[in-house]
């Protein structure tokens, strides 16, 4: 069953929606909100799979928030829930998994349940393996792109990235972007130099220059090339660790 999260300033829009969404008897709700503050409290400790966002809200907008939620990890996926069509772009440039409208039609609530219930399902199942290559004697990692086999030099890479089912390798020079999932890049990677601090994230030890404090006890890594890059809660302590701070 999936666990959601609502936030909304109109009380009778949040009946509204939590009657359909109990009524899918696939949702269980695990709070609501009003309000920007309150509600990233709530969802950091409740950790729901699914939040539902509306944009206007009375003291804040709605898009402030999931700026903050894409950073969580676990994060959830975020369903924005509005009553203005203006802000689509905006939204799915967050990632948004779904962008609905008011008033709420219970059929197309149903076709956003069963959208997060697959993507659920294709992140749980292992990633299909590519032809991703390493050689530790020579720190190097072997990458395929658009049909080339490019030779990466460990010392070059400032961080690897994953977003949209695909992973962008940051490096000094440039970036490349290729299939292979995270997960199947970590186990290439030196160990002794490279270090996952997010579920969406793994970096260079040694192109790290600063560490930024965060929100909730989290923290920004500044990268060589000014870049930030989010330190999740779950990888806190084995960084510190790691780094002797």
């Amino acid at each position: 069953m999936l666990k959601a999260y609502i936030v909304d300033d109109e009380p009778l829009a949040r009946d509204e929606l939590k009657y359909l969404l109990i009524r899918s008897k696939e949702v269980e709700i695990l709070g609501e909100s009003d309000c920007i503050e309150d509600a990233m409290a709530d969802i950091t400790a409740l950790e729901p799979d699914l939040v539902f966002l509306d944009i206007e809200l009375a003291e804040d907008n709605g898009l402030s928030l999931a700026k903050q939620l894409v950073k969580l990890d676990p994060n959830p996926a975020i369903v924005f829930a509005t009553a203005y069509d203006d802000y689509a772009l905006q939204a799915f440039e967050l990632n948004a998994v779904d962008y609905i409208l008011k008033p709420f039609d219970e059929s197309r609530i149903q076709k956003t349940l069963e959208k997060i219930k697959k993507m659920q399902k294709i992140g749980n199942e292992d990633p299909p393996s590519h032809p991703v290559m390493s050689n530790d004697r020579n720190g190097k990692i072997a990458i395929l792109v658009d049909e080339r086999i490019v030779l990466l030099i460990y010392e070059d890479i400032l961080y690897l990235e994953s977003s949209e089912g695909k992973c962008t390798i940051k490096t000094i020079e440039q970036e490349y972007i290729v299939s292979d999932a995270l997960v199947v890049l970590e186990k290439k990677l030196n160990k002794a130099q490279f270090f996952r601090v997010h579920r969406s994230f793994i970096v260079n030890l040694d192109h790290i220059i600063e560490i930024e404090p965060w929100f909730n006890s989290t923290y920004n890594l500044i990268m060589k090339d000014g870049s930030k890059v989010s330190v999740s809660r779950t990888y806190v302590k084995e960084l510190k660790q790691l780094l002797g701070f």
